[in-house]
């Protein structure tokens, strides 16, 4: 994707094994826990780039702009239960383990062993205002743009998201104001307890209290009480589903800083979740150190909850950055979305097909043809698609098709 002022994007042919940096800064209010570092994936080969991000396409699946291969990662929830390849979705938080990011002409490529999926928020919807495009669910207040998926089951997509309706809420923090941006927006049952990610405030460790937002959460069951449950830290939060007292009663609390293993390439794509200097801050809990790190022209625009893209390596769970640029919500939104795959299944009458369970509307006018034509649309055969969501964000508009891969 294209970024915003604090540096031009280079072409992403350009994409190298970054060297490890000089030895990591201990970063003073840089908050995050750090997971334990993750497997192999059940391939056998240790991982040598790490990706943070949200998904822009298939083919496999698409990053950060990287292609990577998903057939033979291992897939797991947030909670290391096991999923298949079919739980990835358009739009869906991830994290990627996998092989040496190569450029073969048609933009960078990797293997993933690993890929973690989970959401910022599962719960219910308390309030819906239709004017301002937003939500409110657990009590934090979630935007939805132009540029979030809504699944298909939400008929209607943001129109159709009614009071009391649970959901299931991909997406970016921001630390500064406490709000919401959506990636995609799902349903999603209530059997499984809700979820919130984001950052703790108002810490009562007598009453055994704490706020994320205007939610009120009591972790009075927990036990043990994570070390990192301080002011300031980002974590995870699983809940009942009933408030006690007007408090969310917490079942498991973790923290929510990732760990990119040592070594190999590293790329972050979120917000700012804990600032010091331009040289010393957080991205969605995981430790920055971008004192060599290039900038060009408006690293003044870096601050708490400004969403960035950092590139570099990883030195004791601390990313040693080499470039930092912060994006630009309009440039996404031109850039789109990106399929590549083959058709599952067309309806001609409709003119809409299926793609990695994608549905692809191809009825507009000027839709670019290359390699071949509207009448060899078929089941079974392999296409690129680029386009953009429809007004409701439940399809993808088809601007480009391309034949093969």
């Amino acid at each position: 994707m294209r970024l915003a002022s604090v540096t031009s994007r280079p072409a992403r042919a350009r994409h190298l094994l970054l060297q490890l940096g000089a030895a990591a800064l201990l970063l003073a209010g840089c908050g995050g826990g750090g997971s334990a570092g993750p497997s192999s994936g059940g391939t056998g080969v240790a991982p040598t780039s790490y990706a943070a991000g949200h998904i822009s396409g298939f083919g496999s699946i698409i990053v950060n702009g990287v292609r990577y291969d998903d057939s033979a990662a291992l897939v797991t929830d947030d909670d290391g239960n096991r999923s298949s390849r079919d739980a990835l979705k358009l739009g869906m938080g991830v994290e990627v383990h996998g092989g040496a990011i190569s450029d073969d002409g048609k933009g960078p490529r990797g293997s993933a062993n690993e890929i973690r999926h989970g959401a910022e928020l599962r719960g219910p919807v308390s309030a819906v205002d239709a004017v301002a495009k937003t939500l409110v669910v657990l009590g934090q207040t979630v935007r939805v743009l132009d540029t979030t998926v809504i699944d298909e089951r939400l008929v209607g997509g943001f129109a159709g998201i009614a009071v009391g309706a649970v959901l299931e809420v991909h997406g970016t923090l921001d630390a500064a104001t406490g709000v919401y941006t959506a990636t995609r927006l799902e349903p999603t049952g209530s059997g499984d307890g809700f979820r919130i990610r984001g950052i703790v405030a108002n810490l009562d460790s007598v009453a055994k209290t704490f706020t994320i937002g205007p939610a009120l959460i009591s972790y009075a069951g927990v036990a043990p009480v994570p070390a990192n449950l301080v002011n300031g830290a980002l974590i995870r939060v699983r809940l009942q589903t009933v408030q006690v007292g007007g408090a969310w009663i917490a079942t498991k609390i973790d923290g929510a800083g990732k760990k990119p293993e040592d070594g190999g390439e590293v790329e972050l794509e979120g917000t700012i979740s804990a600032f010091t200097s331009k040289t010393s801050f957080s991205v969605n809990g995981i430790p920055v150190d971008a004192t060599n790190a290039v900038f060009g022209d408006g690293a003044t625009a870096l601050a708490l909850g400004v969403k960035v893209e950092v590139k570099g390596s990883a030195v004791n769970g601390v990313v040693i950055a080499t470039r930092v640029s912060v994006e630009d919500e309009q440039e996404h939104h031109d850039k789109g979305f990106e399929l590549h795959g083959a058709i599952a299944s067309i309806d001609t009458a409709a003119k809409t097909f299926v793609l990695r369970e994608v549905k692809v509307s191809y009825a507009a006018a000027g839709i670019e043809y290359r390699g071949g034509s509207e009448a060899q649309l078929a089941v079974g055969v392999q296409l690129e698609v680029k386009g953009k969501l429809s007004a409701d964000g439940t399809m993808l508009l088809a601007e480009r098709i391309s034949f093969g891969d």
